[in-house]
């Protein structure tokens, strides 16, 4: 391609991360595994058809380096989120626990 027309699998690497990134913003993760196998598939064709990277391609590669650090600091979120959830969830589960011995003792 010339540095004016980017790679078609390129451009659809971008909007494939740009999908991703809504499904990470919407929690939804059951389809986020096989939009990120197509899109690795994408790069790793152009990676092996391309000798030297054109401008445009240069300019949708940063754009999808970025979609992704946004959508795996969303996933960090949530997961640390669902962490806390647990970890509070077994507090309460303890708590119960050990009140219901006392109780069981009166």
């Amino acid at each position: 391609m010339n540095s004016n027309n980017p790679d078609p699998g390129v451009a659809r690497a971008l909007a494939l991360s740009e999908e991703i990134l809504s499904v990470a913003e919407s929690g939804n993760l059951e389809s986020l595994e096989s939009l990120d196998r197509q899109r690795l598939e994408l790069l790793q064709s152009f990676r092996k058809a391309t000798r030297q990277v054109a401008a445009a391609d240069q300019a949708l590669l940063q754009q999808i380096a970025q979609l992704n650090d946004r959508a795996i600091g969303l996933l960090e979120h949530q997961r640390r989120g669902k962490g806390r959830d647990l970890d509070m969830a077994a507090v309460g589960r303890r708590a119960v626990a050990a009140y219901s011995s006392i109780r069981m003792q009166r």
